[in-house]
């Protein structure tokens, strides 16, 4: 018999609640997250059974088959008629960003999770991609949205969006991870569900112009230029150094494109950068302009924050590189199983540095390891889903997922990435994620 599982309730804070988490975090503790988690998961608990089920009698024949539903009998809603775009079903409105509780105290300067437990493939919608702004999202008129090029060039160029676009376009999916996705389990477990944990990474097809071909038009020095400064066009003025040798790959593009449509406006529309296998915080949104240069830049977002903090007290600057990572999405922190049975676990893998190789997944907490199957297709610095058969005997369990990309790198244990940096830091973390399925069928974050 196959098993069944309830969604985990992601949207379990209020308002209110996020605000008594800041005054939490500002005291150091994080009860109280913990604690609304575990109220709203037992009370939604019963009625979800019943509303996810939907048993079938064990006598007198299933109603569902038996009588015809109203869709059956009448006419539907005429095409186009909701907006002229396509929206989610009615039953899926909880699959959303959600925003971070407690992280930072403006929405503007915030984050949004994307909402991985309820996401198949390796692509992400777009209106479910993570978000990170630091002075919140505008919408521009690309009329007026300029693109320049300058520093070590023969020609400073500066290109319109028709322009843009009217060149020789490539189209490639890659993820996108924010260097502090999972920081908040670096000291210790912190939130419940993989939305929370890992939702700062998405996956798209972004379309665009490479950057290397608008630098050759304005004749960059591609031998004595060795980095690029990218800035956009928000009021927090993003900048951060790109180093020449990503660029001269052809891996780096400017793009306007994103999932077969436009940017949305939340990401970086009309142009942004895209670097892949490179931390989220490079991918300059609203860009409008890039200088070639002979060393880093050292911008305000480079020598004050995204460093790593090291366990000596020193800092580590441009870590920009995303390393291997896995997590397994069902089952995972906030579901319940309601059966013992057959599962499918399944989840997601990336690395900055080129494709996954494979991915082990252990039921005992890393005692036993089985190779996951890798679905198709499996891209170079793009998500890749994994599956594994699993049959729950009902006692408790300990899903884990390892990640090993093409160079041979092997996602670490909490224990090996601590000894390396400590357990102050808070970007790069990309430790096995650990979910305990208790007999009772819930599924708890837990780190061993």
């Amino acid at each position: 018999m196959s098993g069944r599982l309830i969604k985990a309730p992601e949207n379990f804070l209020s308002r209110a609640d996020i605000h008594a988490v800041v005054d939490e975090a500002r005291q150091g503790r994080r009860s109280f997250i913990r604690n609304a988690f575990a109220a709203v998961a037992a009370g939604a608990a019963v009625p979800s059974v019943m509303s996810q089920a939907n048993p079938v009698p064990v006598e007198g024949g299933d109603p569902n088959i038996l009588k015809l539903p109203e869709h059956s009998l009448g006419l539907g809603q005429s095409v186009a008629s909701d907006g002229g775009y396509g929206k989610p079903s009615k039953f899926e409105l909880n699959v959303q960003r959600r925003q971070s509780p407690g992280l930072t105290q403006t929405t503007q300067a915030s984050v949004s999770f994307a909402p991985l437990q309820s996401l198949f493939g390796i692509v992400t919608p777009s209106g479910l991609h993570f978000e990170r702004h630091h002075q919140g999202w505008w919408d521009i008129d690309p009329s007026k949205h300029r693109f320049m090029i300058n520093g070590m060039v023969k020609t400073p160029k500066v290109f319109t969006m028709d322009e843009i676009m009217r060149l020789p376009t490539v189209s490639r999916f890659y993820f996108m991870e924010c260097g502090a996705n999972t920081a908040a389990e670096w000291g210790n477990v912190a939130v419940p569900t993989v939305q929370y944990t890992h939702g700062m990474v998405s996956c798209s097809e972004f379309t665009g112009v490479p950057l290397i071909t608008l630098l050759e038009f304005a004749g960059a020095d591609l031998k004595n230029g060795k980095f690029v400064l990218a800035e956009g066009a928000d009021g927090s003025s993003m900048t951060r150094t790109i180093p020449m040798s990503l660029i001269r790959s052809g891996e780096v593009i400017v793009a306007y494109g994103q999932n077969g449509e436009m940017l949305r406006p939340e990401n970086g529309y009309p142009l942004r950068l895209v670097v892949p296998g490179v931390q989220g915080v490079s991918w300059v949104k609203y860009l409008r302009r890039v200088e070639v240069g002979d060393k880093p830049y050292a911008t305000k977002d480079e020598a004050i924050h995204y460093m790593d903090l090291q366990p000596d007290g020193q800092h580590r600057q441009y870590s920009n590189l995303q390393e291997c990572k896995s997590v397994v999405t069902t089952p995972s922190g906030g579901q319940i199983l309601l059966d013992k049975g057959f599962y499918n676990i399944t989840g997601l893998a990336w690395s900055g540095r080129g494709k996954v190789k494979r991915v082990d997944v252990s039921v005992d907490g890393g005692r036993n390891w089985r190779q996951a199957r890798l679905e198709t297709p499996v891209l170079t610095k793009a998500l890749t889903r994994f599956n594994l058969d699993w049959v729950w005997d009902g006692k408790p369990a300990l899903i884990q997922s390892r990640a090993t990309d093409e160079t041979g790198f092997v996602q670490p244990t909490y224990k090996q990435l601590r000894a390396v940096r400590g357990t102050r830091s808070i970007y790069h973390n990309n430790a096995i994620q650990s979910w305990l399925v208790q007999e009772n069928g819930e599924v708890k974050n837990v780190q061993l």
